[in-house]
Protein backbone atom coordinates (compact mmCIF):
# COMPACT_ATOMS: atom_id res chain seq x y z
CA UNK A 1 0.00 0.00 0.00
CA UNK A 2 1.54 3.08 -1.10
CA UNK A 3 1.33 5.68 1.47
CA UNK A 4 -0.05 9.45 0.42
CA UNK A 5 2.67 12.15 1.07
CA UNK A 6 1.50 15.78 1.61
CA UNK A 7 3.30 18.84 -0.10
CA UNK A 8 5.12 20.00 3.34
CA UNK A 9 6.99 16.66 2.62
CA UNK A 10 8.94 18.47 -0.28
CA UNK A 11 10.09 21.30 2.09
CA UNK A 12 13.21 18.76 2.60
CA UNK A 13 13.56 19.97 6.76
CA UNK A 14 13.92 18.16 9.37
CA UNK A 15 11.09 17.36 11.28
CA UNK A 16 10.86 19.43 14.60
CA UNK A 17 9.94 17.13 17.42
CA UNK A 18 7.77 19.99 19.28
CA UNK A 19 7.31 23.04 16.64
CA UNK A 20 5.47 25.37 19.02
CA UNK A 21 5.53 28.72 17.52
CA UNK A 22 7.35 31.61 16.19
CA UNK A 23 8.50 34.03 18.85
CA UNK A 24 6.68 37.40 20.14
CA UNK A 25 10.08 39.57 18.40
CA UNK A 26 12.59 38.58 15.91
CA UNK A 27 16.10 39.89 15.39
CA UNK A 28 15.90 43.51 15.29
CA UNK A 29 14.11 43.46 18.50
CA UNK A 30 16.47 41.53 20.22
CA UNK A 31 19.53 43.45 18.86
CA UNK A 32 17.61 46.69 19.98
CA UNK A 33 17.16 45.12 23.90
CA UNK A 34 20.15 44.22 24.23
CA UNK A 35 21.17 47.73 22.87
CA UNK A 36 19.20 49.56 25.44
CA UNK A 37 20.26 46.98 28.05
CA UNK A 38 24.01 48.14 27.64
CA UNK A 39 23.36 51.31 27.79
CA UNK A 40 22.02 51.12 31.33
CA UNK A 41 18.18 50.89 31.46
CA UNK A 42 16.39 48.09 33.46
CA UNK A 43 14.84 45.12 31.37
CA UNK A 44 11.03 46.64 31.46
CA UNK A 45 12.48 49.96 29.69
CA UNK A 46 14.09 48.10 27.53
CA UNK A 47 12.09 45.81 26.34
CA UNK A 48 9.58 49.09 26.18
CA UNK A 49 12.23 50.75 23.65
CA UNK A 50 12.20 47.06 21.47
CA UNK A 51 7.96 47.27 21.07
CA UNK A 52 7.89 43.84 23.09
CA UNK A 53 5.84 43.34 26.46
CA UNK A 54 7.75 44.03 29.26
CA UNK A 55 6.98 40.21 31.04
CA UNK A 56 9.31 39.33 27.96
CA UNK A 57 12.08 41.83 28.03
CA UNK A 58 12.46 40.06 32.34
CA UNK A 59 12.37 36.78 30.83
CA UNK A 60 15.07 37.73 28.19
CA UNK A 61 17.24 38.93 30.58
CA UNK A 62 16.99 36.51 33.25
CA UNK A 63 17.27 33.50 31.10
CA UNK A 64 20.35 34.82 29.63
CA UNK A 65 21.74 35.45 33.00
CA UNK A 66 21.95 39.71 32.04
CA UNK A 67 24.40 38.86 29.54
CA UNK A 68 23.84 39.58 25.79
CA UNK A 69 24.14 36.53 23.45
CA UNK A 70 27.00 36.98 21.41
CA UNK A 71 25.44 38.05 18.34
CA UNK A 72 24.25 40.70 19.87
CA UNK A 73 27.46 41.90 21.20
CA UNK A 74 29.40 44.68 21.07
CA UNK A 75 31.90 42.75 18.79
CA UNK A 76 29.23 40.92 16.53
CA UNK A 77 29.48 41.16 12.93
CA UNK A 78 26.82 42.62 11.24
CA UNK A 79 24.20 40.21 9.47
CA UNK A 80 25.74 38.96 6.03
CA UNK A 81 23.89 40.02 2.95
CA UNK A 82 24.38 36.90 1.54
CA UNK A 83 21.33 36.03 3.06
CA UNK A 84 17.46 36.75 3.08
CA UNK A 85 16.27 39.89 5.66
CA UNK A 86 13.23 39.49 7.25
CA UNK A 87 12.36 42.76 5.55
CA UNK A 88 12.55 40.72 2.08
CA UNK A 89 10.59 37.88 3.25
CA UNK A 90 7.95 39.99 3.62
CA UNK A 91 8.41 40.99 0.47
CA UNK A 92 8.50 37.78 -0.72
CA UNK A 93 5.58 36.70 1.21
CA UNK A 94 3.20 39.77 -0.27
CA UNK A 95 4.13 38.88 -3.80
CA UNK A 96 3.44 35.51 -3.14
CA UNK A 97 -0.42 36.50 -2.08
CA UNK A 98 -0.78 38.85 -5.46
CA UNK A 99 -0.01 35.76 -7.75
CA UNK A 100 4.00 36.40 -8.89
CA UNK A 101 5.82 33.94 -10.25
CA UNK A 102 9.15 32.79 -8.73
CA UNK A 103 10.86 34.61 -11.24
CA UNK A 104 9.03 37.49 -11.10
CA UNK A 105 9.79 37.72 -7.10
CA UNK A 106 13.14 37.58 -7.85
CA UNK A 107 13.36 40.10 -10.05
CA UNK A 108 11.13 42.80 -7.67
CA UNK A 109 14.03 42.08 -4.84
CA UNK A 110 17.23 41.37 -6.82
CA UNK A 111 18.16 37.49 -5.64
CA UNK A 112 18.61 34.74 -8.04
CA UNK A 113 14.99 32.37 -8.78
CA UNK A 114 16.59 29.36 -7.39
CA UNK A 115 16.72 31.47 -3.59
CA UNK A 116 13.52 32.17 -3.92
CA UNK A 117 12.99 28.45 -4.65
CA UNK A 118 14.58 27.26 -1.80
CA UNK A 119 13.12 29.83 0.32
CA UNK A 120 9.37 29.03 -0.76
CA UNK A 121 10.28 25.43 -0.13
CA UNK A 122 12.37 25.35 3.31
CA UNK A 123 11.11 27.85 5.13
CA UNK A 124 7.41 27.60 4.47
CA UNK A 125 4.98 26.67 7.20
CA UNK A 126 4.03 23.21 7.03
CA UNK A 127 1.79 22.51 9.72
CA UNK A 128 -1.14 22.28 7.63
CA UNK A 129 0.75 19.60 5.58
CA UNK A 130 0.83 22.51 2.67
CA UNK A 131 3.70 24.95 1.97
CA UNK A 132 2.45 28.17 3.04
CA UNK A 133 4.62 30.69 2.99
CA UNK A 134 4.49 32.97 6.07
CA UNK A 135 7.32 35.68 6.77
CA UNK A 136 7.10 35.72 10.61
CA UNK A 137 7.39 31.85 10.04
CA UNK A 138 9.87 31.63 7.49
CA UNK A 139 12.26 34.19 9.58
CA UNK A 140 11.61 31.33 12.63
CA UNK A 141 13.04 28.40 10.37
CA UNK A 142 15.55 30.23 9.01
CA UNK A 143 16.77 31.58 12.46
CA UNK A 144 16.64 28.03 14.08
CA UNK A 145 17.83 25.95 11.03
CA UNK A 146 20.97 28.83 10.94
CA UNK A 147 21.85 27.74 14.69
CA UNK A 148 25.99 25.73 15.31
CA UNK A 149 24.97 24.54 18.81
CA UNK A 150 28.26 24.19 20.62
CA UNK A 151 28.63 22.55 24.07
CA UNK A 152 30.75 24.49 26.53
CA UNK A 153 33.63 23.68 27.20
CA UNK A 154 33.53 22.65 30.64
CA UNK A 155 30.79 20.03 29.41
CA UNK A 156 33.56 18.46 27.16
CA UNK A 157 36.29 18.49 29.60
CA UNK A 158 35.88 16.44 32.85
CA UNK A 159 39.02 17.40 34.44
CA UNK A 160 38.36 21.18 33.98
CA UNK A 161 35.38 21.22 35.26
CA UNK A 162 36.50 19.39 38.48
CA UNK A 163 38.91 21.78 38.81
CA UNK A 164 37.07 25.14 38.22
CA UNK A 165 34.08 23.88 40.59
CA UNK A 166 36.62 23.15 43.32
CA UNK A 167 38.04 26.34 43.70
CA UNK A 168 34.85 28.08 43.22
CA UNK A 169 32.61 25.85 45.80
CA UNK A 170 35.28 23.56 47.22
CA UNK A 171 35.23 23.12 51.24
CA UNK A 172 37.02 25.44 53.63
CA UNK A 173 39.60 23.85 55.39
CA UNK A 174 41.53 24.10 58.46
CA UNK A 175 45.41 24.30 58.47
CA UNK A 176 45.11 20.47 59.42
CA UNK A 177 43.05 19.55 56.37
CA UNK A 178 39.68 18.89 58.45
CA UNK A 179 36.59 21.07 56.33
CA UNK A 180 35.35 23.56 58.16
CA UNK A 181 31.59 23.58 56.89
CA UNK A 182 30.74 26.97 58.27
CA UNK A 183 27.45 28.71 58.70
CA UNK A 184 24.45 28.87 56.19
CA UNK A 185 23.76 32.83 56.24
CA UNK A 186 20.53 34.26 54.45
CA UNK A 187 20.94 37.22 52.40
CA UNK A 188 18.58 40.28 53.47
CA UNK A 189 20.25 42.56 50.92
CA UNK A 190 17.11 44.80 49.58
CA UNK A 191 19.63 47.12 47.47
CA UNK A 192 20.90 44.84 44.45
CA UNK A 193 18.04 42.74 43.92
CA UNK A 194 17.84 38.63 44.68
CA UNK A 195 21.08 37.09 45.80
CA UNK A 196 21.83 33.41 46.99
CA UNK A 197 21.98 32.45 50.35
CA UNK A 198 25.77 32.61 51.44
CA UNK A 199 27.48 29.70 52.64
CA UNK A 200 31.65 29.13 53.19
CA UNK A 201 33.28 28.32 50.34
CA UNK A 202 36.77 28.24 48.34
CA UNK A 203 34.92 30.99 46.95
CA UNK A 204 38.06 31.78 44.13
CA UNK A 205 36.63 34.47 41.17
CA UNK A 206 36.71 33.34 37.72
CA UNK A 207 39.80 35.55 37.33
CA UNK A 208 41.67 33.90 39.78
CA UNK A 209 40.86 30.29 38.70
CA UNK A 210 41.64 31.28 34.68
CA UNK A 211 45.21 32.42 36.12
CA UNK A 212 45.83 30.30 38.22
CA UNK A 213 45.59 26.79 35.38
CA UNK A 214 48.72 27.81 33.48
CA UNK A 215 50.45 27.80 36.71
CA UNK A 216 48.90 24.35 37.89
CA UNK A 217 49.08 22.83 34.48
CA UNK A 218 51.95 24.68 32.59
CA UNK A 219 51.91 21.73 30.19
CA UNK A 220 48.36 21.05 29.47
CA UNK A 221 46.81 23.36 26.80
CA UNK A 222 43.30 21.60 27.31
CA UNK A 223 43.55 22.74 30.98
CA UNK A 224 42.69 26.55 29.55
CA UNK A 225 39.65 28.54 30.10
CA UNK A 226 38.48 32.09 30.33
CA UNK A 227 36.94 33.62 33.31
CA UNK A 228 34.49 35.10 30.31
CA UNK A 229 33.34 31.36 29.97
CA UNK A 230 33.31 30.87 33.50
CA UNK A 231 30.98 33.20 34.05
CA UNK A 232 28.10 32.39 31.49
CA UNK A 233 28.37 29.05 32.58
CA UNK A 234 26.88 30.40 36.09
CA UNK A 235 24.30 32.75 34.77
CA UNK A 236 23.20 31.77 31.62
CA UNK A 237 20.70 28.81 31.74
CA UNK A 238 20.60 25.84 29.20
CA UNK A 239 24.56 25.93 29.19
CA UNK A 240 24.73 22.69 31.69
CA UNK A 241 28.46 23.03 32.96
CA UNK A 242 27.82 24.42 36.03
CA UNK A 243 25.07 24.90 38.44
CA UNK A 244 23.73 28.44 38.82
CA UNK A 245 23.59 27.71 42.67
CA UNK A 246 27.30 28.05 42.77
CA UNK A 247 26.98 31.66 42.44
CA UNK A 248 25.97 31.55 45.62
CA UNK A 249 29.92 30.96 45.72
CA UNK A 250 30.67 34.37 44.17
CA UNK A 251 31.97 37.20 46.22
CA UNK A 252 28.87 38.99 45.04
CA UNK A 253 26.46 36.30 45.41
CA UNK A 254 24.53 37.69 41.98
CA UNK A 255 22.70 35.28 40.24
CA UNK A 256 22.41 37.64 37.31
CA UNK A 257 25.12 39.69 35.60
CA UNK A 258 24.43 43.64 35.97
CA UNK A 259 25.37 45.66 33.37
CA UNK A 260 28.08 48.41 34.53
CA UNK A 261 26.43 51.06 32.56
CA UNK A 262 23.30 50.38 34.48
CA UNK A 263 25.13 50.71 37.72
CA UNK A 264 26.43 53.85 36.25
CA UNK A 265 23.06 54.99 36.11
CA UNK A 266 22.12 54.77 39.38
CA UNK A 267 21.38 57.94 41.39
CA UNK A 268 18.35 59.84 43.07
CA UNK A 269 15.66 61.44 41.90
CA UNK A 270 16.57 64.49 44.10
CA UNK A 271 19.56 65.11 41.97
CA UNK A 272 19.92 66.93 39.00
CA UNK A 273 22.72 67.88 36.60
CA UNK A 274 22.47 71.61 37.56
CA UNK A 275 23.84 70.41 40.84
CA UNK A 276 25.92 67.75 40.27
CA UNK A 277 29.87 68.23 41.11
CA UNK A 278 31.06 69.31 37.42
CA UNK A 279 29.02 72.48 37.97
CA UNK A 280 30.90 73.19 41.00
CA UNK A 281 32.94 76.81 40.44
CA UNK A 282 36.48 76.13 40.22
CA UNK A 283 37.41 78.13 42.97
CA UNK A 284 36.83 75.08 45.25
CA UNK A 285 38.85 72.40 43.37
CA UNK A 286 41.60 74.71 44.01
CA UNK A 287 41.20 75.70 47.55
CA UNK A 288 42.00 78.88 46.86
CA UNK A 289 38.90 80.46 48.91
CA UNK A 290 37.42 79.07 52.10
CA UNK A 291 33.79 78.16 52.97
CA UNK A 292 33.84 75.09 50.94
CA UNK A 293 32.84 71.93 52.91
CA UNK A 294 32.68 68.30 52.06
CA UNK A 295 30.08 65.79 54.24
CA UNK A 296 29.13 62.55 54.75
CA UNK A 297 28.24 59.96 57.27
CA UNK A 298 30.25 57.45 59.28
CA UNK A 299 27.69 54.32 59.87
CA UNK A 300 27.63 52.15 62.96
CA UNK A 301 26.06 48.93 64.60
CA UNK A 302 22.12 48.86 64.31
CA UNK A 303 21.85 52.15 61.72
CA UNK A 304 23.69 54.63 64.13
CA UNK A 305 25.56 57.12 62.38
CA UNK A 306 27.51 60.04 63.06
CA UNK A 307 27.40 63.64 60.17
CA UNK A 308 31.08 64.72 59.32
CA UNK A 309 31.72 68.17 57.92
CA UNK A 310 35.42 69.24 56.50
CA UNK A 311 36.52 72.35 55.17
CA UNK A 312 38.49 71.81 52.01
CA UNK A 313 40.80 74.27 52.86
CA UNK A 314 41.59 74.11 56.29
CA UNK A 315 40.30 70.24 57.15
CA UNK A 316 38.52 72.13 60.33
CA UNK A 317 35.75 69.58 61.15
CA UNK A 318 32.71 69.88 62.32
CA UNK A 319 30.43 66.80 63.69
CA UNK A 320 27.02 66.00 63.64
CA UNK A 321 25.36 64.58 66.46
CA UNK A 322 22.13 62.41 64.68
CA UNK A 323 20.11 60.71 67.96
CA UNK A 324 17.78 57.92 66.96
CA UNK A 325 14.11 58.88 67.26
CA UNK A 326 11.71 57.64 69.80
CA UNK A 327 10.32 54.44 68.96
CA UNK A 328 13.65 52.96 67.44
CA UNK A 329 13.92 49.05 67.54
CA UNK A 330 10.54 48.78 69.21
CA UNK A 331 7.92 50.47 66.64
CA UNK A 332 7.49 49.22 62.89
CA UNK A 333 8.73 51.04 60.04
CA UNK A 334 6.34 53.12 58.68
CA UNK A 335 6.39 53.46 54.52
CA UNK A 336 7.56 56.79 53.48
CA UNK A 337 7.65 57.45 57.50
CA UNK A 338 10.54 59.49 59.19
CA UNK A 339 13.61 57.32 59.85
CA UNK A 340 13.77 56.32 63.44
CA UNK A 341 17.62 55.73 63.25
CA UNK A 342 18.20 59.24 63.61
CA UNK A 343 20.01 60.13 59.66
CA UNK A 344 16.50 60.21 57.66
CA UNK A 345 16.79 63.74 55.50
CA UNK A 346 15.06 65.70 57.86
CA UNK A 347 17.49 65.11 60.83
CA UNK A 348 20.16 65.57 58.48
CA UNK A 349 19.06 68.78 57.34
CA UNK A 350 18.42 70.24 60.98
CA UNK A 351 21.64 68.75 61.99
CA UNK A 352 23.96 70.76 59.32
CA UNK A 353 22.06 73.95 59.31
CA UNK A 354 22.29 73.95 63.40
CA UNK A 355 25.92 73.31 63.23
CA UNK A 356 26.85 75.21 60.24
CA UNK A 357 25.39 78.62 61.33
CA UNK A 358 27.07 79.10 63.98
CA UNK A 359 29.85 80.25 61.45
CA UNK A 360 30.28 83.57 59.55
CA UNK A 361 28.46 83.69 56.40
CA UNK A 362 31.73 83.77 54.68
CA UNK A 363 32.60 80.59 55.34
CA UNK A 364 29.60 79.11 54.42
CA UNK A 365 29.72 78.57 50.85
CA UNK A 366 29.15 75.40 49.15
CA UNK A 367 28.84 71.36 50.81
CA UNK A 368 29.41 68.56 48.40
CA UNK A 369 27.94 65.26 49.28
CA UNK A 370 27.62 61.66 47.98
CA UNK A 371 23.66 61.18 46.61
CA UNK A 372 22.84 59.70 49.45
CA UNK A 373 18.87 59.53 50.23
CA UNK A 374 20.31 61.38 53.82
CA UNK A 375 20.31 65.02 51.65
CA UNK A 376 17.25 64.89 50.01
CA UNK A 377 16.18 67.76 52.00
CA UNK A 378 19.02 69.93 50.17
CA UNK A 379 16.62 72.57 48.84
CA UNK A 380 15.32 73.49 51.90
CA UNK A 381 19.18 73.29 53.36
CA UNK A 382 20.24 75.82 51.17
CA UNK A 383 17.44 78.38 52.24
CA UNK A 384 18.07 77.77 56.15
CA UNK A 385 22.04 77.29 56.32
CA UNK A 386 22.90 79.43 52.73
CA UNK A 387 24.51 76.45 51.27
CA UNK A 388 24.75 75.59 47.71
CA UNK A 389 24.86 71.47 47.84
CA UNK A 390 26.52 69.88 44.96
CA UNK A 391 26.25 66.08 44.17
CA UNK A 392 29.36 63.61 43.81
CA UNK A 393 28.87 61.04 40.73
CA UNK A 394 27.43 57.53 41.76
CA UNK A 395 30.40 56.12 43.25
CA UNK A 396 32.98 58.43 43.50
CA UNK A 397 34.41 58.59 46.97
CA UNK A 398 37.92 60.14 45.66
CA UNK A 399 35.40 63.27 44.80
CA UNK A 400 35.47 63.88 48.56
CA UNK A 401 38.96 63.07 49.24
CA UNK A 402 39.15 65.40 52.27
CA UNK A 403 36.38 64.09 53.81
CA UNK A 404 36.93 60.81 52.83
CA UNK A 405 40.43 61.38 54.72
CA UNK A 406 39.49 62.49 57.39
CA UNK A 407 36.43 59.69 58.37
CA UNK A 408 39.11 57.58 58.46
CA UNK A 409 40.89 59.75 61.06
CA UNK A 410 37.48 59.38 62.72
CA UNK A 411 37.32 55.62 62.87
CA UNK A 412 40.01 55.80 65.50
CA UNK A 413 37.36 56.73 67.89
CA UNK A 414 34.67 55.33 66.36
CA UNK A 415 35.43 51.93 65.24
CA UNK A 416 33.50 50.26 62.55
CA UNK A 417 31.45 47.15 63.95
CA UNK A 418 30.42 49.63 66.97
CA UNK A 419 27.16 51.23 68.09
CA UNK A 420 27.45 54.76 67.01
CA UNK A 421 24.48 56.05 69.24
CA UNK A 422 26.14 55.77 72.80
CA UNK A 423 27.83 58.48 72.36
CA UNK A 424 26.96 62.13 73.54
CA UNK A 425 27.22 64.99 71.53
CA UNK A 426 29.00 66.57 74.20
CA UNK A 427 31.81 63.26 73.44
CA UNK A 428 31.61 63.86 69.80
CA UNK A 429 31.96 67.57 69.78
CA UNK A 430 35.45 66.20 71.65
CA UNK A 431 36.91 64.12 68.92
CA UNK A 432 35.95 67.15 66.69
CA UNK A 433 38.31 69.54 68.78
CA UNK A 434 41.15 66.73 68.80
CA UNK A 435 40.96 66.94 65.38
CA UNK A 436 41.47 70.13 65.40
CA UNK A 437 44.16 70.66 67.18
CA UNK A 438 46.39 68.06 65.77
CA UNK A 439 49.35 69.53 63.54
CA UNK A 440 48.39 68.44 59.75
CA UNK A 441 51.38 68.29 57.44
CA UNK A 442 49.29 69.79 54.40
CA UNK A 443 49.05 72.75 56.66
CA UNK A 444 52.62 73.03 57.39
CA UNK A 445 52.08 71.46 60.63
CA UNK A 446 49.72 73.83 61.48
CA UNK A 447 46.46 72.89 63.01
CA UNK A 448 43.07 73.06 61.44
CA UNK A 449 41.93 75.67 64.39
CA UNK A 450 44.95 77.75 63.76
CA UNK A 451 44.42 77.73 59.77
CA UNK A 452 41.06 78.74 60.56
CA UNK A 453 41.31 81.70 62.93
CA UNK A 454 43.96 82.92 61.09
CA UNK A 455 41.60 83.30 57.87
CA UNK A 456 39.20 84.95 60.02
CA UNK A 457 41.55 87.72 61.51
CA UNK A 458 42.74 88.04 58.42
CA UNK A 459 38.80 89.20 57.72
CA UNK A 460 38.38 91.33 60.70
CA UNK A 461 36.27 88.82 62.19
CA UNK A 462 35.74 87.22 65.97
CA UNK A 463 37.66 83.88 65.64
CA UNK A 464 35.03 80.79 66.27
CA UNK A 465 37.72 78.20 67.01
CA UNK A 466 39.30 77.70 69.73
CA UNK A 467 43.22 76.65 70.37
CA UNK A 468 45.12 74.68 72.79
Amino acid sequence: MTRWKRRSDRSGRAPLPSPGRPPVAGRNELRRFWAAIASGLSSEDAAASANVPQAVGARWFRKAGGMPPAMFGPSAKPHSGRYLSFAEREEIALLRAQGCTVQEVARRIGRAASTISRELRRNAATRSGGLEYRASTAQWHAERSARRPKQAKLVLNAALQAYVQDRLAGLVEAPSGVPVPGPSVSWKGRRHGPRQDRRWARAWSPEQIARRLPVDFPDDITMRISHEAIYQALFVQGRGALRRELTACLRTGRVLRMPRARTRRRGKNFVSSEIMISQRPVEVADRAVPGHWEGDLILGLGSSAIGTLVERKTRFTMLLHLPRMIGHGKEARIKNGPALAGHGAEAVCEAITRTITTLPEQLRRSLTWDQGAEMAQHARLKIDAGLQVYFCDPQSPWQRATNENTNGLLRQYFPKGTDLSVHSAHEIDAVATTLNTRPRKTLEWRTPAEALDELLRSTNKQPVATIT
